[in-house]
Protein backbone atom coordinates (compact mmCIF):
# COMPACT_ATOMS: atom_id res chain seq x y z
CA UNK A 1 0.00 0.00 0.00
CA UNK A 2 1.49 3.53 -0.94
CA UNK A 3 1.69 4.80 2.73
CA UNK A 4 0.91 8.42 1.20
CA UNK A 5 -2.75 7.21 1.60
CA UNK A 6 -2.82 6.39 4.96
CA UNK A 7 -4.50 9.85 5.83
CA UNK A 8 -7.41 9.64 3.47
CA UNK A 9 -7.70 5.92 4.21
CA UNK A 10 -8.31 7.11 8.28
CA UNK A 11 -10.58 9.70 7.36
CA UNK A 12 -12.51 7.83 4.98
CA UNK A 13 -12.96 4.83 8.01
CA UNK A 14 -13.49 7.89 10.40
CA UNK A 15 -16.71 9.31 8.72
CA UNK A 16 -18.56 5.90 7.83
CA UNK A 17 -21.90 5.45 9.54
CA UNK A 18 -21.49 4.35 13.30
CA UNK A 19 -24.07 1.42 11.99
CA UNK A 20 -22.41 0.41 9.26
CA UNK A 21 -19.49 0.09 10.89
CA UNK A 22 -20.77 -1.84 14.35
CA UNK A 23 -23.03 -4.60 12.36
CA UNK A 24 -20.34 -7.36 12.39
CA UNK A 25 -20.51 -6.77 16.29
CA UNK A 26 -21.62 -10.00 18.18
CA UNK A 27 -21.63 -12.06 15.33
CA UNK A 28 -19.81 -15.45 15.63
CA UNK A 29 -16.36 -15.00 14.05
CA UNK A 30 -14.74 -18.28 15.33
CA UNK A 31 -15.55 -21.78 14.55
CA UNK A 32 -18.50 -23.76 16.41
CA UNK A 33 -16.30 -26.39 17.19
CA UNK A 34 -12.43 -27.22 16.75
CA UNK A 35 -9.74 -24.79 17.05
CA UNK A 36 -7.50 -22.31 14.70
CA UNK A 37 -3.88 -21.60 15.22
CA UNK A 38 -3.06 -18.73 12.84
CA UNK A 39 0.79 -17.72 13.20
CA UNK A 40 2.26 -14.65 11.39
CA UNK A 41 5.21 -16.82 9.60
CA UNK A 42 9.11 -16.77 10.73
CA UNK A 43 10.79 -18.80 12.48
CA UNK A 44 8.08 -20.94 14.59
CA UNK A 45 8.88 -21.38 18.46
CA UNK A 46 8.17 -25.23 19.50
CA UNK A 47 5.53 -23.94 21.71
CA UNK A 48 3.51 -23.04 18.48
CA UNK A 49 4.03 -26.18 16.81
CA UNK A 50 3.78 -28.22 20.18
CA UNK A 51 0.11 -26.35 20.36
CA UNK A 52 -1.16 -27.66 16.85
CA UNK A 53 -0.07 -31.05 17.73
CA UNK A 54 -1.96 -31.15 21.71
CA UNK A 55 -4.51 -29.92 19.44
CA UNK A 56 -4.90 -31.95 17.43
CA UNK A 57 -4.65 -34.79 19.36
CA UNK A 58 -1.29 -36.00 20.40
CA UNK A 59 1.62 -37.25 18.73
CA UNK A 60 -0.26 -40.00 17.59
CA UNK A 61 -2.96 -37.71 15.83
CA UNK A 62 -2.51 -38.00 12.15
CA UNK A 63 -1.49 -34.34 10.56
CA UNK A 64 -1.89 -33.34 6.83
CA UNK A 65 0.67 -30.56 5.91
CA UNK A 66 -0.69 -28.83 3.00
CA UNK A 67 2.38 -26.80 1.07
CA UNK A 68 0.19 -25.84 -1.56
CA UNK A 69 1.12 -22.03 -1.36
CA UNK A 70 4.63 -22.76 -2.01
CA UNK A 71 6.37 -21.26 -4.93
CA UNK A 72 6.94 -24.95 -6.46
CA UNK A 73 6.08 -28.51 -6.29
CA UNK A 74 9.62 -29.55 -5.57
CA UNK A 75 10.32 -32.44 -3.13
CA UNK A 76 7.98 -31.20 0.07
CA UNK A 77 10.04 -34.05 2.51
CA UNK A 78 11.55 -30.48 4.16
CA UNK A 79 7.50 -29.88 5.27
CA UNK A 80 7.45 -32.96 7.67
CA UNK A 81 10.21 -33.16 9.18
CA UNK A 82 9.75 -30.43 11.72
CA UNK A 83 6.77 -31.88 12.72
CA UNK A 84 8.21 -34.99 13.06
CA UNK A 85 10.65 -33.15 15.07
CA UNK A 86 8.40 -32.64 17.69
CA UNK A 87 7.21 -35.96 18.09
CA UNK A 88 4.71 -36.13 15.51
CA UNK A 89 4.26 -39.70 14.47
CA UNK A 90 1.41 -39.79 11.72
CA UNK A 91 2.29 -36.58 9.24
CA UNK A 92 1.67 -36.90 5.70
CA UNK A 93 1.54 -34.00 2.48
CA UNK A 94 -1.34 -33.31 0.91
CA UNK A 95 -0.69 -30.98 -2.18
CA UNK A 96 -2.67 -30.61 -5.64
CA UNK A 97 -3.04 -27.72 -7.89
CA UNK A 98 -5.48 -29.67 -9.68
CA UNK A 99 -9.46 -28.64 -8.94
CA UNK A 100 -9.97 -31.73 -10.52
CA UNK A 101 -7.75 -33.83 -8.07
CA UNK A 102 -9.37 -31.71 -5.03
CA UNK A 103 -13.12 -32.82 -5.55
CA UNK A 104 -11.59 -36.42 -6.20
CA UNK A 105 -12.81 -38.76 -3.24
CA UNK A 106 -9.42 -40.28 -3.08
CA UNK A 107 -8.07 -36.70 -2.29
CA UNK A 108 -11.13 -36.05 -0.20
CA UNK A 109 -10.56 -38.66 1.92
CA UNK A 110 -7.12 -38.27 2.97
CA UNK A 111 -8.71 -34.94 4.66
CA UNK A 112 -11.34 -37.01 6.33
CA UNK A 113 -8.72 -38.70 7.53
CA UNK A 114 -6.93 -35.99 8.98
CA UNK A 115 -7.41 -34.87 12.79
CA UNK A 116 -5.43 -31.69 11.67
CA UNK A 117 -4.39 -29.82 8.65
CA UNK A 118 -1.66 -27.28 8.33
CA UNK A 119 -1.13 -24.72 5.38
CA UNK A 120 2.44 -23.94 4.79
CA UNK A 121 3.81 -20.62 3.54
CA UNK A 122 3.98 -19.19 0.10
CA UNK A 123 1.41 -17.26 -1.71
CA UNK A 124 -2.38 -17.33 -0.33
CA UNK A 125 -3.85 -17.07 -3.84
CA UNK A 126 -2.04 -20.64 -4.52
CA UNK A 127 -4.27 -22.34 -1.35
CA UNK A 128 -7.58 -20.40 -3.32
CA UNK A 129 -7.11 -21.50 -6.24
CA UNK A 130 -6.71 -24.91 -5.53
CA UNK A 131 -9.73 -25.54 -3.17
CA UNK A 132 -12.14 -22.47 -2.40
CA UNK A 133 -14.96 -24.12 -3.88
CA UNK A 134 -14.13 -27.60 -4.13
CA UNK A 135 -14.99 -31.36 -2.02
CA UNK A 136 -11.78 -30.52 -0.54
CA UNK A 137 -13.19 -27.28 1.17
CA UNK A 138 -15.70 -29.06 2.78
CA UNK A 139 -13.81 -31.73 4.05
CA UNK A 140 -11.06 -28.92 5.92
CA UNK A 141 -14.38 -27.99 7.35
CA UNK A 142 -15.47 -31.28 8.16
CA UNK A 143 -12.05 -31.06 10.47
CA UNK A 144 -13.07 -28.92 12.15
CA UNK A 145 -16.55 -30.03 13.21
CA UNK A 146 -14.99 -33.30 14.89
CA UNK A 147 -13.44 -31.20 16.71
CA UNK A 148 -9.68 -31.26 15.07
CA UNK A 149 -7.16 -28.52 14.81
CA UNK A 150 -6.44 -26.18 11.19
CA UNK A 151 -3.47 -23.92 11.54
CA UNK A 152 -0.78 -22.39 9.08
CA UNK A 153 2.03 -19.56 8.96
CA UNK A 154 2.43 -16.77 6.37
CA UNK A 155 -0.26 -17.45 3.64
CA UNK A 156 -1.56 -20.43 5.74
CA UNK A 157 -2.06 -17.87 8.26
CA UNK A 158 -4.03 -14.95 5.79
CA UNK A 159 -5.96 -17.77 3.89
CA UNK A 160 -7.88 -18.39 6.98
CA UNK A 161 -9.72 -15.26 7.16
CA UNK A 162 -12.77 -14.96 5.02
CA UNK A 163 -10.88 -11.79 3.06
CA UNK A 164 -8.17 -12.58 1.68
CA UNK A 165 -5.36 -10.03 2.16
CA UNK A 166 -2.27 -9.42 -0.31
CA UNK A 167 -4.15 -12.21 -2.67
CA UNK A 168 -2.88 -10.62 -5.93
CA UNK A 169 -1.12 -13.20 -8.12
CA UNK A 170 1.10 -10.07 -9.69
CA UNK A 171 2.83 -9.61 -5.66
CA UNK A 172 2.57 -9.74 -2.13
CA UNK A 173 2.48 -5.88 -1.56
CA UNK A 174 -1.04 -5.03 -3.26
CA UNK A 175 -3.45 -5.81 -0.26
CA UNK A 176 -6.90 -5.95 -2.37
CA UNK A 177 -6.08 -7.93 -5.20
CA UNK A 178 -7.28 -10.24 -7.89
CA UNK A 179 -8.32 -12.66 -5.47
CA UNK A 180 -10.65 -11.72 -2.27
CA UNK A 181 -11.91 -14.31 -0.54
CA UNK A 182 -10.49 -16.82 2.07
CA UNK A 183 -11.47 -19.86 3.82
CA UNK A 184 -13.41 -17.62 5.89
CA UNK A 185 -12.89 -19.69 8.97
CA UNK A 186 -12.56 -16.55 10.82
CA UNK A 187 -15.41 -15.39 9.58
CA UNK A 188 -15.51 -11.53 8.92
CA UNK A 189 -11.94 -10.71 9.39
CA UNK A 190 -8.90 -9.97 7.56
CA UNK A 191 -5.57 -11.50 8.72
CA UNK A 192 -2.27 -10.08 7.83
CA UNK A 193 1.06 -11.82 8.80
CA UNK A 194 4.77 -10.73 9.27
CA UNK A 195 3.62 -7.47 10.80
CA UNK A 196 6.07 -5.31 12.14
CA UNK A 197 9.21 -7.26 10.76
CA UNK A 198 8.09 -6.33 7.72
CA UNK A 199 6.70 -2.95 8.47
CA UNK A 200 3.19 -4.07 7.05
CA UNK A 201 1.38 -1.96 10.50
CA UNK A 202 -0.06 0.29 8.51
CA UNK A 203 -1.10 -1.70 5.56
CA UNK A 204 -4.78 -3.22 6.99
CA UNK A 205 -6.06 0.12 7.52
CA UNK A 206 -6.88 0.09 3.27
CA UNK A 207 -8.98 -3.13 3.63
CA UNK A 208 -10.66 -1.98 6.81
CA UNK A 209 -11.82 1.63 4.76
CA UNK A 210 -13.14 -0.68 1.87
CA UNK A 211 -14.55 -3.11 4.20
CA UNK A 212 -15.89 -1.55 7.66
CA UNK A 213 -17.53 -4.66 8.57
CA UNK A 214 -14.56 -6.58 8.84
CA UNK A 215 -12.07 -7.07 11.55
CA UNK A 216 -8.53 -6.63 10.54
CA UNK A 217 -6.00 -8.74 12.77
CA UNK A 218 -2.17 -8.62 11.90
CA UNK A 219 0.70 -11.19 13.43
CA UNK A 220 4.03 -10.62 13.96
CA UNK A 221 6.46 -13.21 13.07
CA UNK A 222 7.15 -15.97 15.77
CA UNK A 223 3.92 -15.50 16.96
CA UNK A 224 0.36 -16.65 16.77
CA UNK A 225 -3.54 -16.80 17.95
CA UNK A 226 -4.62 -19.89 18.81
CA UNK A 227 -8.82 -19.84 18.72
CA UNK A 228 -11.40 -21.33 20.05
CA UNK A 229 -15.19 -20.25 19.53
CA UNK A 230 -15.06 -16.63 19.77
CA UNK A 231 -12.05 -16.29 22.00
CA UNK A 232 -8.20 -16.13 21.11
CA UNK A 233 -5.07 -16.47 23.08
CA UNK A 234 -1.70 -14.75 22.12
CA UNK A 235 1.58 -17.24 21.69
CA UNK A 236 4.82 -16.62 21.05
CA UNK A 237 7.20 -14.33 21.07
CA UNK A 238 5.98 -10.61 19.51
CA UNK A 239 2.72 -9.18 19.00
CA UNK A 240 -0.77 -9.37 17.29
CA UNK A 241 -2.05 -6.25 15.81
CA UNK A 242 -6.16 -5.09 15.84
CA UNK A 243 -8.20 -2.95 13.75
CA UNK A 244 -11.67 -2.49 14.65
CA UNK A 245 -12.95 0.33 12.65
CA UNK A 246 -15.73 1.21 15.27
CA UNK A 247 -12.50 2.60 17.79
CA UNK A 248 -10.05 3.94 15.35
CA UNK A 249 -8.65 7.46 15.43
CA UNK A 250 -6.20 9.18 13.44
CA UNK A 251 -4.00 8.53 16.79
CA UNK A 252 -4.45 4.97 17.26
CA UNK A 253 -5.87 3.66 13.93
CA UNK A 254 -5.19 0.01 15.77
CA UNK A 255 -3.50 -1.53 19.04
CA UNK A 256 -1.78 -4.18 20.01
CA UNK A 257 -1.83 -7.97 22.42
CA UNK A 258 1.26 -9.67 23.50
CA UNK A 259 1.45 -13.01 24.64
CA UNK A 260 -0.95 -14.50 27.41
CA UNK A 261 -3.53 -11.70 26.40
CA UNK A 262 -6.82 -13.12 25.54
CA UNK A 263 -9.58 -11.63 22.79
CA UNK A 264 -13.14 -12.00 22.35
CA UNK A 265 -13.51 -11.96 18.55
CA UNK A 266 -17.14 -11.38 19.00
CA UNK A 267 -17.57 -8.71 21.08
CA UNK A 268 -14.00 -7.33 19.95
CA UNK A 269 -12.79 -6.32 23.35
CA UNK A 270 -9.56 -7.80 25.13
CA UNK A 271 -10.35 -10.37 28.14
CA UNK A 272 -9.12 -8.50 30.92
CA UNK A 273 -8.61 -11.05 33.11
CA UNK A 274 -6.08 -12.60 30.45
CA UNK A 275 -3.38 -9.77 31.26
CA UNK A 276 -0.07 -10.79 32.17
CA UNK A 277 -0.90 -14.69 32.02
CA UNK A 278 1.72 -16.83 30.24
Amino acid sequence: MNRISNAAILTSILVLNPLMVRCANGQDVGPAKGSLVIVGGGAMGDDIRDRFIQLAGGKEARLAIVPTASTSDDDFEGSLREWKARGAENVFVLHTRDRDEANSDAFVSQIDSADGVWFGGGRQWRIADAYLGTESEQAFRRVLERDGVIGGSSAGATIQGSYLARGDTSGPDIMMGDHEEGLGLLKNTAVDQHLLKRNRQFDMLEIIAAHPELLGIGIDEATAIIVRGDTFDVVGASYVAIYDPAIITPRKPFYLLSRGQQFDLKERRILPTARGRE
